[in-house]
Protein backbone atom coordinates (compact mmCIF):
# COMPACT_ATOMS: atom_id res chain seq x y z
CA UNK A 1 0.00 0.00 0.00
CA UNK A 2 1.44 3.28 -1.26
CA UNK A 3 1.84 6.05 1.58
CA UNK A 4 -0.90 8.44 -0.08
CA UNK A 5 -2.97 5.33 0.35
CA UNK A 6 -2.63 4.72 3.87
CA UNK A 7 -3.25 8.91 4.75
CA UNK A 8 -6.70 8.90 2.88
CA UNK A 9 -7.56 5.36 4.69
CA UNK A 10 -6.08 6.60 8.04
CA UNK A 11 -8.68 10.03 7.23
CA UNK A 12 -11.39 7.83 6.21
CA UNK A 13 -11.36 5.84 9.65
CA UNK A 14 -10.50 9.30 12.11
CA UNK A 15 -12.94 11.57 10.25
CA UNK A 16 -16.03 8.56 11.11
CA UNK A 17 -14.82 9.10 15.00
CA UNK A 18 -16.90 11.53 17.42
CA UNK A 19 -13.56 11.81 19.72
CA UNK A 20 -10.43 11.56 18.76
CA UNK A 21 -7.43 12.02 21.31
CA UNK A 22 -3.34 11.76 19.91
CA UNK A 23 -1.12 9.96 21.86
CA UNK A 24 2.51 11.01 21.16
CA UNK A 25 6.06 9.53 22.50
CA UNK A 26 9.66 10.02 21.80
CA UNK A 27 9.99 9.57 18.20
CA UNK A 28 7.39 12.66 17.85
CA UNK A 29 10.49 14.53 19.60
CA UNK A 30 13.56 12.90 17.34
CA UNK A 31 12.39 15.19 13.93
CA UNK A 32 13.11 18.24 16.38
CA UNK A 33 16.40 17.12 16.98
CA UNK A 34 15.68 15.07 20.95
CA UNK A 35 16.75 12.01 21.02
CA UNK A 36 14.95 9.35 22.12
CA UNK A 37 15.53 7.02 24.96
CA UNK A 38 15.91 3.49 24.23
CA UNK A 39 17.08 3.48 20.66
CA UNK A 40 20.18 1.22 19.97
CA UNK A 41 23.71 3.34 19.46
CA UNK A 42 21.53 6.66 19.58
CA UNK A 43 19.26 6.84 22.37
CA UNK A 44 20.03 8.49 25.95
CA UNK A 45 20.43 5.23 27.61
CA UNK A 46 23.20 4.37 25.46
CA UNK A 47 25.19 7.40 27.05
CA UNK A 48 23.51 8.10 30.98
CA UNK A 49 22.73 5.27 33.47
CA UNK A 50 19.10 5.01 33.61
CA UNK A 51 19.76 4.24 37.36
CA UNK A 52 20.95 8.37 37.47
CA UNK A 53 16.80 9.48 36.66
CA UNK A 54 15.44 7.79 39.70
CA UNK A 55 13.72 9.33 42.37
CA UNK A 56 15.52 7.72 44.97
CA UNK A 57 18.71 8.25 43.02
CA UNK A 58 17.75 12.46 43.11
CA UNK A 59 16.52 12.23 46.64
CA UNK A 60 20.58 10.83 47.81
CA UNK A 61 22.65 12.63 45.28
CA UNK A 62 20.56 15.56 43.62
CA UNK A 63 23.75 17.59 42.98
CA UNK A 64 24.40 14.32 40.59
CA UNK A 65 21.03 14.68 38.69
CA UNK A 66 21.96 18.33 37.75
CA UNK A 67 25.64 17.54 36.58
CA UNK A 68 24.64 15.08 34.27
CA UNK A 69 21.31 15.97 33.02
CA UNK A 70 20.83 19.70 32.67
CA UNK A 71 22.87 19.98 30.01
CA UNK A 72 20.13 17.71 28.21
CA UNK A 73 17.24 19.02 29.28
CA UNK A 74 18.74 22.44 28.13
CA UNK A 75 19.03 21.26 24.90
CA UNK A 76 15.37 20.12 25.36
CA UNK A 77 14.69 23.39 26.33
CA UNK A 78 15.92 25.53 23.19
CA UNK A 79 14.63 22.59 20.82
CA UNK A 80 11.80 23.85 18.35
CA UNK A 81 8.58 22.20 17.48
CA UNK A 82 8.64 20.65 13.76
CA UNK A 83 5.50 20.67 11.22
CA UNK A 84 3.92 17.49 12.95
CA UNK A 85 3.20 19.36 15.99
CA UNK A 86 2.03 22.51 14.34
CA UNK A 87 -0.52 20.53 12.24
CA UNK A 88 -1.48 18.79 15.48
CA UNK A 89 -2.14 22.48 17.03
CA UNK A 90 -4.06 23.11 13.97
CA UNK A 91 -6.16 20.33 14.13
CA UNK A 92 -7.04 20.80 17.14
CA UNK A 93 -7.92 24.29 16.79
CA UNK A 94 -10.53 23.18 13.67
CA UNK A 95 -11.72 20.14 16.01
CA UNK A 96 -10.65 17.57 13.81
CA UNK A 97 -8.86 15.89 17.29
CA UNK A 98 -9.97 16.61 21.02
CA UNK A 99 -6.59 16.43 23.06
CA UNK A 100 -2.97 15.55 22.81
CA UNK A 101 -1.61 12.95 25.38
CA UNK A 102 1.85 13.10 25.71
CA UNK A 103 4.72 11.33 27.10
CA UNK A 104 7.36 13.89 26.27
CA UNK A 105 8.58 16.49 28.47
CA UNK A 106 9.39 19.54 26.33
CA UNK A 107 6.71 21.49 26.00
CA UNK A 108 6.85 20.86 21.78
CA UNK A 109 2.93 20.35 21.33
CA UNK A 110 2.46 23.46 23.06
CA UNK A 111 4.78 25.54 21.51
CA UNK A 112 3.46 23.65 18.00
CA UNK A 113 -0.29 25.34 19.29
CA UNK A 114 -1.96 22.81 20.85
CA UNK A 115 -3.83 23.65 23.68
CA UNK A 116 -5.30 20.52 25.55
CA UNK A 117 -1.83 18.87 26.01
CA UNK A 118 -2.31 15.88 28.94
CA UNK A 119 1.35 15.60 30.08
CA UNK A 120 1.51 12.13 31.81
CA UNK A 121 5.13 12.12 32.64
CA UNK A 122 5.10 15.48 33.31
CA UNK A 123 7.16 18.64 32.57
CA UNK A 124 10.51 20.49 32.19
CA UNK A 125 8.55 24.14 31.89
CA UNK A 126 8.51 24.39 35.64
CA UNK A 127 10.07 22.99 39.01
CA UNK A 128 8.84 22.28 42.31
CA UNK A 129 10.58 21.92 45.86
CA UNK A 130 10.46 18.75 47.30
CA UNK A 131 9.54 20.34 51.22
CA UNK A 132 7.32 22.82 50.52
CA UNK A 133 5.92 21.93 46.85
CA UNK A 134 6.62 25.35 46.03
CA UNK A 135 6.65 25.80 41.99
CA UNK A 136 9.19 27.94 39.96
CA UNK A 137 9.78 28.29 36.49
CA UNK A 138 12.59 25.96 35.20
CA UNK A 139 14.99 29.34 33.50
CA UNK A 140 15.05 30.04 37.52
CA UNK A 141 16.48 26.88 38.15
CA UNK A 142 18.68 26.95 35.29
CA UNK A 143 19.75 30.35 36.27
CA UNK A 144 20.63 28.87 39.77
CA UNK A 145 22.68 25.73 37.91
CA UNK A 146 24.49 28.36 35.66
CA UNK A 147 25.75 30.21 38.65
CA UNK A 148 26.96 26.80 40.42
CA UNK A 149 24.34 26.15 42.75
CA UNK A 150 23.80 22.70 42.21
CA UNK A 151 21.99 21.60 43.34
CA UNK A 152 19.23 24.63 43.62
CA UNK A 153 17.40 25.00 46.58
CA UNK A 154 13.91 26.59 47.83
CA UNK A 155 14.26 29.97 48.65
CA UNK A 156 11.21 29.49 50.52
CA UNK A 157 12.37 26.63 52.83
CA UNK A 158 15.40 25.53 51.77
CA UNK A 159 15.00 22.28 50.30
CA UNK A 160 16.18 20.44 46.83
CA UNK A 161 14.28 21.75 44.17
CA UNK A 162 13.32 19.19 41.20
CA UNK A 163 12.18 19.67 37.38
CA UNK A 164 8.34 18.37 37.67
CA UNK A 165 9.34 15.44 35.10
CA UNK A 166 8.91 11.86 36.29
CA UNK A 167 11.88 9.92 37.27
CA UNK A 168 11.86 6.57 37.48
CA UNK A 169 10.08 5.22 40.80
CA UNK A 170 7.84 8.01 40.95
CA UNK A 171 3.94 7.79 40.92
CA UNK A 172 2.23 9.48 38.35
CA UNK A 173 1.09 12.77 38.09
CA UNK A 174 -2.72 13.15 38.02
CA UNK A 175 -2.44 13.89 34.37
CA UNK A 176 -2.36 10.47 33.97
CA UNK A 177 -5.80 10.00 35.11
CA UNK A 178 -7.11 12.75 32.99
CA UNK A 179 -5.48 11.23 30.30
CA UNK A 180 -6.75 7.53 31.30
CA UNK A 181 -10.53 9.27 31.02
CA UNK A 182 -9.95 10.75 27.81
CA UNK A 183 -8.57 8.17 26.22
CA UNK A 184 -11.69 5.80 27.78
CA UNK A 185 -14.12 8.73 26.05
CA UNK A 186 -12.35 8.18 23.05
CA UNK A 187 -13.23 6.49 20.06
CA UNK A 188 -10.50 6.87 17.61
CA UNK A 189 -6.68 7.02 18.78
CA UNK A 190 -4.18 8.18 17.11
CA UNK A 191 -0.71 7.05 17.98
CA UNK A 192 2.35 8.83 16.73
CA UNK A 193 5.92 7.85 17.75
CA UNK A 194 5.53 6.10 20.45
CA UNK A 195 6.79 2.44 21.19
CA UNK A 196 3.98 1.45 23.08
CA UNK A 197 6.30 -0.18 25.37
CA UNK A 198 5.79 1.70 28.47
CA UNK A 199 3.76 1.29 31.21
CA UNK A 200 1.72 2.50 32.17
CA UNK A 201 0.53 5.20 29.34
CA UNK A 202 0.59 2.08 26.75
CA UNK A 203 -2.58 0.97 28.17
CA UNK A 204 -4.39 4.02 27.02
CA UNK A 205 -4.77 3.06 22.90
CA UNK A 206 -6.63 -0.40 24.41
CA UNK A 207 -9.55 2.07 25.16
CA UNK A 208 -10.25 2.71 21.56
CA UNK A 209 -12.96 1.33 18.89
CA UNK A 210 -10.73 2.84 15.81
CA UNK A 211 -6.39 2.94 16.25
CA UNK A 212 -4.15 4.46 13.82
CA UNK A 213 -0.47 4.36 14.69
CA UNK A 214 1.93 6.62 12.89
CA UNK A 215 5.67 5.22 14.26
CA UNK A 216 9.17 3.87 12.35
CA UNK A 217 8.97 1.05 14.16
CA UNK A 218 6.47 -2.00 14.99
CA UNK A 219 4.28 -1.61 18.33
CA UNK A 220 2.79 -4.44 20.81
CA UNK A 221 -0.46 -3.02 19.18
CA UNK A 222 0.38 -3.41 15.17
CA UNK A 223 -2.08 -6.41 15.18
CA UNK A 224 -4.81 -4.20 16.26
CA UNK A 225 -3.93 -1.13 14.65
CA UNK A 226 -6.98 -0.40 11.58
CA UNK A 227 -3.76 1.76 9.64
CA UNK A 228 -0.14 1.55 10.21
CA UNK A 229 2.43 4.44 8.47
CA UNK A 230 5.91 4.18 8.73
CA UNK A 231 6.77 7.71 7.23
CA UNK A 232 8.22 10.73 8.85
CA UNK A 233 5.80 12.88 11.29
CA UNK A 234 6.69 15.95 10.19
CA UNK A 235 5.58 15.16 6.84
CA UNK A 236 2.67 12.49 7.07
CA UNK A 237 0.88 14.92 9.71
CA UNK A 238 0.49 17.93 7.62
CA UNK A 239 -0.83 15.74 4.84
CA UNK A 240 -2.84 14.19 7.19
CA UNK A 241 -4.38 17.40 8.63
CA UNK A 242 -5.16 18.54 4.84
CA UNK A 243 -7.28 15.02 4.02
CA UNK A 244 -9.12 15.36 7.58
CA UNK A 245 -10.01 19.13 6.74
CA UNK A 246 -11.03 18.17 2.98
CA UNK A 247 -13.34 15.57 4.52
CA UNK A 248 -14.84 17.82 6.94
CA UNK A 249 -15.77 20.49 4.79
Amino acid sequence: MQESEQVLNAAEILSKCNHVVVLTGAGMSTESGIPDFRSPGSGIWNKMDPEDFTIERFRSSPERFYTLGMEFLSDILDSEPHEGHKALGEMESLGLIQAVITQNIDGLHQKGGSDRVIEVHGTLQSASCLGCQQCTSIDDILGKVDRGEIPPYCEKCGEVVKPDIILFGEAMPPAYQEALMEAQRADGVLVVGSSLVVSPANILPQFAERLVIINKDPTPYNSRADIIINEQISEVLPRLKEVLLQRKL
